[in-house]
């Protein structure tokens, strides 16, 4: 016989319960989270399966790691090295965080390429996630990019030099090649303007299309459902047919084309 909860724990309960439940009655918020956290998954999915999850913490560790360095950091040609400096030596714990976001941005890209490796290989990129697969690539380009324009900030000579040549590539693609340049330096040579529009497009251009790009992926993870792996009995096209109820006759299966018969 189960033991009867005793009266102060039920009041704590319903403490605890309450601001869950007015959120959930005005909003739908915790339904629909609770739905993106106890869906169905295929029983036969795998260590594989993580890389997403894995490549979404790592952008979050990013997240968070960026915006206490967005506090120090100073975008001038004059003090953005010396603010640097300071979050390394003299910030506590400022060498953790920026060696979390430095390291933190190679472990994301290697993620991503891992991630969209395996989906390519294990075919998740088929209909109907042809939408997800392009959603992706454009992720792991903004991904790049992000990578790119953040190499700048430290002002160091690595990154100027580095910067040059990146700047350099992207001039000779072709058509709007030449204008690409021109934009990312800002003028005749890297100098203040290109270090504030790299701050601007590392700091909020590029971050705000990833958010909105990760929102439109899950949203479409959830809609879709995972996909089995290639050796999976239900991607092979087996259908499972349960023996209909006493008193029904005939076994429904599956017609030749796709339709059922008797």
């Amino acid at each position: 016989m189960p033991r009867r909860k005793s009266a102060r724990r039920q009041k704590l309960e319903q403490l605890i319960a309450y601001p869950i439940d007015w959120l959930e009655e005005r909003s739908g918020l915790i339904g629909g989270l609770r739905y993106f956290l106890l869906r169905k998954v295929p029983g036969d999915t795998s260590w594989w399966h993580t890389l997403g999850s894995a490549t979404l913490t790592a952008f979050i560790v990013q997240t968070v790691t960026g915006v206490v360095l967005a506090m120090y950091y100073k975008p001038d040609p004059d003090k953005a090295y010396e603010s640097i400096r300071f979050i390394t030596d003299d910030l506590t714990f400022g060498w953790l965080v920026r060696g979390m976001h430095r390291w933190g941005a190679s472990v994301f890209i290697i993620l991503m390429f891992f991630h969209m490796a395996r989906v390519f290989l294990f075919g998740a990129y088929k209909y109907p996630r042809e939408l997800n697969w392009i959603i992706g690539v454009l992720l792991l380009v903004l991904g790049m990019l992000e990578g790119f324009t953040g190499y700048l900030l430290p002002w160091d000579q690595t990154a100027y030099w580095a910067t040059v040549v990146g700047i350099n590539l992207n001039g000779t693609a072709p058509f709007l090649g030449p204008f690409l340049a021109q934009f990312l330096q800002g003028g005749a040579e890297i100098g203040n303007e290109t270090l504030s529009r790299f701050y601007a497009m590392h700091m909020l251009l590029i971050p705000g299309g990833l958010f909105a790009l990760i929102g439109l992926h899950l949203y479409l993870v959830i809609r879709l459902g995972v996909s089995s792996p290639p050796w999976s009995p239900e991607a092979a096209g087996e259908e499972r047919v349960e023996a209909p109820p006493e008193g029904r006759a005939g076994l429904v299966q599956p017609g030749p084309r796709g339709g059922y018969a008797k």
